[in-house]
């Protein structure tokens, strides 16, 4: 009888070439990490935001006089509404540390470089909107952070050379943030998370089709990798299995943790809270904000810190296969870079001070010397790895002016370099 079905549908439709070529059957090297979950782990966490986010819409009002109110009715009135609110509040935060976890495996190894440039650009769109639907959603509960960060933010457009005033007014729907700012976000917010799943197909059409790269930088042939399932499978459900542990502490247990307390009280327009702040995820851009007294400057320099990721393929000039497992200078940055976003996520929290100022400015001038150092130390540290003597496979690799995939020779394949 399914075999039946199945063949009925294949004449109609290829369900069994796709679950073969993009599910089972997909080739993928053998010694892939569990920091590859994370990209599975994204996409689970997205349709866990899209599932609660339908289900809150149907009882949330977007309305100024109503919103709050609505949110404490879906809290204490409907059957497991608080579960649902925890759930959705809690996956935001699960979402960004997922895809910054992720962000960072794919710098660690490289895996934005020739030929994967593409799906890294990709990637970094989902990224770009992801930040925009986590801050329209930011004003629905219209609590007092809610509608100051949504103030501030806004405002922001006022830099758009020529047209500032009027960007701000269309964000608004209004001369301030209000009634029509809370209904076109609440539109926006529910809309964008469906465009993100559209990116994300394009996003995974690019990944099988230039395939995951390799822990160790060399791409392998296709018969020297193994089907998808059902190793990976169970290792992504293994660690699904640990992720959901740790997300149900949290909704169960913490949920108000990642919550502002400022945002259980009403919105009120005539009281500004003591110290405005974004949601965690939005600390170490909203302090290089901070950072520069100059309006222009500041935004300009927000938007650079994310998009500058974009950029990466070409800033890496190094040959070397994969990423810091190899490349000790890089690794170095790395760690360093990994150190100073912890430091900017601290000077967005902190209320402004001298100490937080200086210490600000610090760590956005780190931010970007990195950036900009990074053409010159990679090609730096290529040259001094060759000197101290490379490992032969890696050394032809260096010296190979190719820049399609690189197989090693056929007596000396691996999934690593030896």
């Amino acid at each position: 009888m399914n075999n039946r079905i199945i063949k009925w549908i294949d004449q109609r439709f290829p369900l069994s070439s796709f679950v073969k070529h993009d599910l089972t059957e997909y080739p993928t090297p053998r010694n892939l990490s569990y920091w590859w979950n994370f990209g599975f782990l994204a996409g689970f966490v997205l349709m866990l935001q899209v599932a609660t986010g339908i289900f809150l819409a149907m009882h949330y009002k977007a309305d100024v006089t109503l919103s709050f109110d609505s949110i404490q009715h879906i809290m204490r009135d409907v059957n497991y509404g608080w579960l649902l609110r925890f759930m959705h509040a809690t996956g935001a935060s699960a979402f960004f540390l997922v895809i910054y976890i992720h962000m960072a495996r794919t710098l660690y190894y490289g895996s934005y470089r020739a030929p994967r440039e593409l799906m890294w650009w990709t990637g970094q769109g989902l990224l770009l909107m992801l930040m925009a639907t986590a801050f329209m959603g930011y004003l629905l509960p219209w609590g007092q952070m809610s509608f100051w960060g949504a103030t501030v933010i806004t405002n922001l457009f006022r830099a758009t050379p020529f047209f500032g005033e009027q960007v701000v007014i269309w964000l608004r729907g209004d001369y301030g943030v209000g009634d029509a700012t809370l209904t076109r976000f609440f539109s926006l917010h529910y809309l964008l998370p469906f465009l993100i799943i559209g990116g994300v197909l394009v996003h995974l059409v690019a990944l099988h089709t230039v395939k995951s790269s390799n822990p160790s930088g060399i791409d392998l042939a296709a018969k020297d990798n193994i089907p998808f399932h059902p190793y990976f499978t169970i290792k992504d459900l293994y660690g699904l299995g640990i992720f959901l542990i740790v997300y149900c502490i949290f909704v169960f247990f913490l949920p108000n943790s990642l919550m502002e307390p400022a945002n259980n009280i009403p919105a009120n327009p005539m009281q500004t809270p003591t110290h405005i702040v974004p949601e965690w995820y939005f600390l170490p851009f909203y302090a290089i904000l901070r950072s520069v007294p100059n309006l222009v400057g500041g935004v300009v320099a927000m938007g650079l810190s994310v998009m500058v990721f974009s950029f990466m393929p070409y800033l890496d000039r190094s040959r070397i296969p994969g990423g810091a497992r190899y490349r000790p200078w890089y690794r170095a940055m790395f760690y360093l870079f990994a150190v100073d976003m912890v430091v900017l996520g601290y000077v967005g929290y902190t209320p402004p001070s001298d100490q937080s100022i200086v210490m600000g400015k610090i760590a956005t001038f780190f931010y970007f010397a990195m950036f900009v150092l990074l053409p010159f130390i990679s090609r730096k540290e290529e040259q001094w790895l060759i000197r101290r003597g490379l490992p032969s496979d890696v050394k032809a690799l260096v010296a190979s002016e190719a820049k399609e995939k690189i197989k090693l020779p056929d007596q000396r394949r691996s999934g690593d370099i030896k």
